[in-house]
């Protein structure tokens, strides 16, 4: 009879290395699979279950740091796991440029950044490989950037244009195949025009007929599109030439800011402050709207479905909601993630040093964790699923 060693974790079955390796959560899971040779090709042929939501805390501006290249902790990311209340992660030196550049959105493991003379490019968080994308002037369609020596932009459209310092990149989302690293970004510039660039493109394509950009959310290759205009359109990028498939009337309740400030300014009533799209785990499509009390900056939410028919939403059930990502994930049992709640990121109200959730249970916000950090820090964080990248 062949006598084992029972103390050789190396010589666990597979089987039973599979069945450990399932259930981890995704920092467990990343340990694990550094314990020896045989636990890491275990670890490259599962992935955990159980997907957390983490949070980013982004670097200070190096530019505010008298060009100090030498202290990395300004170049480098802290990442916050509800899981592990006490615990913030570290990431590497991802470099003075990334510390001068704005998450603009993400998918997994995956940042859609852009720099201060607005070089869009994709860069993964972990392993630091980078995508550049085509520049912000290459337009394939009616509306075109120029940009001047100065770094000024000539925006033009038809019959309207303007000179201006800053662009307006509204809703940008981003999805990449782990793999293949097939992509597509897209962003609303203003509300002019919606662009696109899938992996292979050398500019930016523009959706025709849609326009003055509200929110987009991507999510199962569907692009799922509200506009200012009260217009709800979801249209198919699973082939070469993106496809509408629905569009319908939508009665959002929209107040813009600078007039919503206004006028409230002296009362405390509610008034919507923002209104975003969210996707659920089975394919309904919410209207999310942030209210808020001007005065007290007290916060509150209105949800109700808009797709495929329009009802009151009065429970999340066992989802949670990732207002940064537009979409819910199921919750069950998976510790530190909490069922009928909103996970937004920025602070709430008057108090910046924490992160909140909103409990849609009672209706009140929740804090879940205070950061040592700055306020533009804390404003600047965003959720995001963290993904596994087998090298």
């Amino acid at each position: 009879m062949e006598n084992h060693n029972p103390n050789s974790w190396s010589d666990l079955p597979l089987d039973l290395l599979n069945l450990v390796f399932e259930r981890l959560s995704f920092a467990s899971f990343q340990r694990a699979k550094s314990v020896c040779s045989s636990w890491y090709s275990a670890s490259r042929q599962c992935v955990p279950k159980k997907q957390i939501p983490w949070l980013i805390l982004f670097p200070e501006d190096n530019n505010n740091n008298n060009n100090n290249n030498n202290n990395n902790n300004n170049n480098s990311c802290k990442l916050f796991n509800p899981d592990e209340k006490q615990k913030l992660y570290k990431t590497q030196d991802l470099g003075v440029e990334f510390a001068k550049s704005v998450c603009l959105a993400t998918y997994g493991s995956w940042l859609l950044t852009r720099d201060p003379r607005y070089n869009l490019y994709i860069l993964n968080l972990f392993t630091q490989e980078r995508i550049d994308l085509p520049s912000v002037e290459s337009q394939l369609g009616i509306t075109k950037i120029e940009r001047g020596l100065d770094d000024w932009f000539h925006v033009s459209k038809d019959h309207f244009q303007r000179q201006i310092k800053e662009l307006c990149i509204r809703s940008p989302v981003i999805w990449i195949d782990e793999k293949t690293k097939d992509y597509i970004v897209l962003w609303g510039l203003g509300g002019l025009c919606v662009l696109y660039s899938k992996k292979g493109d050398t500019a930016w394509n523009q959706l025709p007929e849609i326009s003055h950009c509200l929110h987009m959310v991507y999510k199962d290759h569907k692009l799922y599109f509200s506009s200012s205009e009260n217009i709800f359109t979801i249209l198919n990028f699973s082939r070469e030439v993106p496809q509408q498939i629905f569009q319908c009337g939508m009665d959002l309740l929209i107040i813009r800011m600078s007039l919503g400030r206004r006028c409230h300014r002296l009362s405390n009533s509610w008034f919507v402050d923002e209104t975003k799209l969210v996707v659920t785990v089975t394919g309904n499509v919410l209207r999310v709207q942030r209210m808020l009390r001007p005065r007290s900056g007290i916060q509150s939410f209105r949800v109700c479905k808009v797709f495929p028919k329009y009802e009151e939403v009065d429970s999340l059930g066992d989802e949670a909601l990732l207002l940064d990502l537009g979409v819910t994930v199921l919750v069950n049992d998976i510790e530190g993630l909490k069922r009928n709640c909103i996970y937004l990121s920025g602070s709430h109200g008057k108090k910046k040093n924490g992160i909140f959730i909103f409990n849609f249970e009672t209706k009140k916000m929740e804090l879940l964790r205070k950061f040592d950090c700055s306020s533009v820090q804390l404003s600047r964080a965003r959720w995001f699923l963290p993904s596994l990248t087998h090298t």
